[in-house]
């Protein structure tokens, strides 16, 4: 396989940059595309005037790099979808943030490329940026496509343990032991750490792209992400010893992005979300396979499940 530069972020087009990898070659894609929601006018709040319910500081500003037509955007998301699928290894992932704004857009092209829809994860946040109008309900989560790249065989990987076991404290929503849900409570705020270099209008918390991490790819993959902004999927798969390459087109959000990834530490910095102290290495792959059976009831829960799974021991190569 033809050798490629990792652990970089290239101020370029991600189309461009995708289309300079060979087949098959990343563990895992997630992508913060925009969402297409510039439309309207820019809103703040500073505090200034004390209100109850405002909690902190926040602006709503519009972008000219969020504002699509309905077909430019279609297109768009086609093109990128595209690369990315063509990119991503059999045993990869791919998670894509969105809203009601673009997610029904990105499921239709998913559909048309044969991309496999995973799960639909809801990402519910409680500190909601705040309805004005009184006109509407306040929108309090966002929507995430767990994907991978389609084929007969599903070989994606998936962190079974972790996803029952790990420290997941600060999710009101996840019961210790007990399966994860497609519901997510997950807390929008950054830590000063995360924003003291910089920041980016639509930056995502690490907590959540650690979680996705962790569930999803082993020590040393490759992730990958194709809007890498202020870099924070960068700076997650860093402190989690994966590797990455990230595609941004502002050479500002770039230089936040390096900062960030100087000060960040490999593998040894406390992550929000942890494993308990288990070692990746030893934990079983677990491989889902349709079961010709019909749904049986879960005794816990009283969902119904369609899923058996093979383990088998991770062995290091080399």
């Amino acid at each position: 396989m033809k050798q490629f530069d990792t652990n970089i972020i290239y101020n370029i087009d991600c189309i461009e940059g995708m289309k300079k990898l060979p087949d098959n070659s990343v563990d895992l894609i997630i992508a913060d595309p925009p969402y297409n929601l510039s439309k309207g006018g820019d809103w703040k709040w500073d505090n200034s005037v004390k209100l109850d319910g405002m909690g902190g500081n926040w602006n709503k500003v519009m972008q000219t790099w969020d504002d699509y037509t309905l077909e430019s955007y279609f297109e768009f998301t086609r093109a990128w979808l595209t690369e990315a699928k063509r990119i991503l290894k059999p045993t990869g992932s791919m998670w894509i943030f969105g809203t009601y704004h673009n997610t029904g857009i990105i499921n239709v092209v998913c559909q048309l490329l044969k991309i496999e829809i995973i799960n639909e994860v809801i990402w519910y946040k409680r500190n909601a940026f705040p309805n004005l109008s009184g006109r509407r309900l306040t929108a309090s989560h966002e929507t995430i496509l767990w994907c991978n790249k389609g084929a007969k065989k599903r070989e994606y990987y998936f962190d079974y343990e972790y996803s029952k076991n790990g420290d997941f404290s600060s999710d009101l929503l996840k019961s210790a032991g007990k399966q994860m849900r497609t519901v997510w409570d997950i807390s929008n705020n950054k830590t000063k750490e995360e924003l003291l270099y910089g920041k980016h209008p639509t930056q995502k918390p690490l907590k959540i792209l650690k979680r996705m991490i962790l569930l999803s790819s082993k020590k040393g993959d490759i992730m990958l992400t194709p809007f890498a902004g202020a870099g924070s999927e960068c700076v997650a798969a860093k402190e989690t010893g994966r590797q990455y390459i990230g595609y941004e087109t502002d050479s500002v959000y770039v230089d936040i992005a390096n900062t960030r990834l100087e000060h960040a530490i490999c593998d040894t910095a406390p992550l929000l979300e942890t494993d308990k102290g288990k070692d990746p290495e030893k934990k079983p792959v677990l491989e889902p396979i349709l079961s010709d059976d019909p749904p049986t009831k879960g005794k816990d829960t009283g969902s119904y499940q369609q899923l058996s799974f093979t383990l088998e021991p991770i062995t290091k190569e080399g």
